[in-house]
């Protein structure tokens, strides 16, 4: 009886952790969206605005991503609070590393950039795709069983 009344209040205490970081997060992502629209804005407005500048791609994209990670993310610990399976979790955190790595790769200025920067944020990219492979590997092995 004791070992359930630690388990419970445990999960209780992960429930209201879990609402806080989502509430933080829906801010966060508001509060970056907010700053993304005022920015785009702000270059279509007042400035020559020219999408197929490399620097303003770069920018823009890089001002998106920063959303969408930060709204994968979000979304990521309310499915995962719903469910309690390791492995969903583990692609959950492999693919927002991804996220930020692709995020990284469009905004970097290559000409400014060493190879070997570029290198370590290759390999990164590929060692992730590599344990979600096996990661998902394992997984359809187990349904299978």
């Amino acid at each position: 009886m004791d070992r359930r009344f630690g388990s419970r209040a445990y999960q209780y205490f992960e429930f209201i952790v879990v609402q806080a970081v989502t509430l933080l997060m829906a801010i966060v992502v508001t509060a970056a969206l907010a700053h993304l629209v005022v920015n785009i804005a702000h270059d279509i407005l007042a400035t020559t605005f020219d999408p197929t500048n490399a620097a303003v791609f770069q920018s823009v994209f890089g001002g998106i991503f920063t959303v969408v990670i930060a709204l994968e993310f979000k979304r990521s610990i309310l499915v995962t609070s719903e469910r309690d399976e390791g492995p969903v979790r583990v692609r959950v955190v492999i693919l927002i590393g991804m996220l930020a790595i692709v995020r990284k790769l469009i905004i970097m200025d290559l000409a400014h950039e060493n190879a070997l920067q570029l290198m370590a944020l290759s390999v990164a990219f590929l060692s992730l795709g590599i344990v979600y492979w096996l990661v998902r590997d394992q997984d359809r092995r187990e349904q299978r069983d």
